[in-house]
């Protein structure tokens, strides 16, 4: 059985992709102004909220891996779904929220190849608000068996970077890390037309483990 699209390099505790420069400047402060200290506590009122930012950074932050779940299409984050609309194409959306406590790595639905990573600049709006889907967002298109799968990750009021990990041409693997929304907030699936869901609003997924098509 699949375990990881990294399971060679598999560690107790991974952190994502892409995050060094937030982690870095905060980890290196901590630590510097906790040094400081011997020299002198009142450092220490810088150095304890610092310490307890790096330990907050190194949760939002992790990045577990995990063992596929079995089904076509199977959810590409970690989160709480908002959303189950009809489309007027056909296709069904499934939008998932992911909360500051979810692991915000993305993962593909499903295999096939990349055939368009499109970053499109937008507002930032809270990712409950339902004019978020014209928030910033890079919209993914994968070639698969199913035909053509769109998914969209969508950036919320305090995230400001997407950071996709793959581009157009890239083969992927259902499960696969694809990206990350720093601080992110929300990613929209779109089942293709004829396929229902297996997932209703207020049902937590996770990221390459829950099943979101009927069978």
């Amino acid at each position: 059985m699949y375990v990881s699209d990294d399971s060679a390099k598999s560690s107790p505790f991974r952190l994502a992709r892409g995050v060094s420069p937030w982690l870095l400047p905060t980890a290196t402060t901590a630590a510097a102004t906790a040094l400081l200290t011997r020299r002198d506590r009142r450092w220490a009122l810088a150095a304890v909220p610092l310490s307890a930012l790096t330990g907050a950074m190194l949760w939002f932050f992790r990045d577990p891996d995990r063992t596929l779940g079995e089904g076509r299409i199977l959810s590409p984050a970690d989160g709480v779904v908002q959303s189950v609309d009809p489309w007027p194409d056909g296709r069904t959306r499934v939008a998932i929220f992911m909360s500051p406590l979810n692991v915000h790595v993305n993962r593909a639905p499903l295999a096939g190849n990349v055939t368009s990573v499109q970053h499109v600049a937008g507002g930032f709006l809270p990712a409950f608000n339902k004019d978020s889907d014209q928030n910033e967002r890079v919209v993914w298109h994968f070639a698969t068996t199913l035909g053509d799968v769109e998914m969209v990750q969508i950036a919320g009021a305090v995230a400001r970077r997407i950071v996709p990990y793959l581009t157009a041409g890239a083969k992927v693997a259902q499960g696969e890390r694809i990206g990350l929304i720093r601080f992110g907030s929300r990613v929209d699936v779109y089942l293709p037309e004829g396929i229902s869901s297996a997932v209703s609003v207020g049902e937590k997924t996770v990221a390459g483990v829950t099943r979101i098509d009927h069978g």
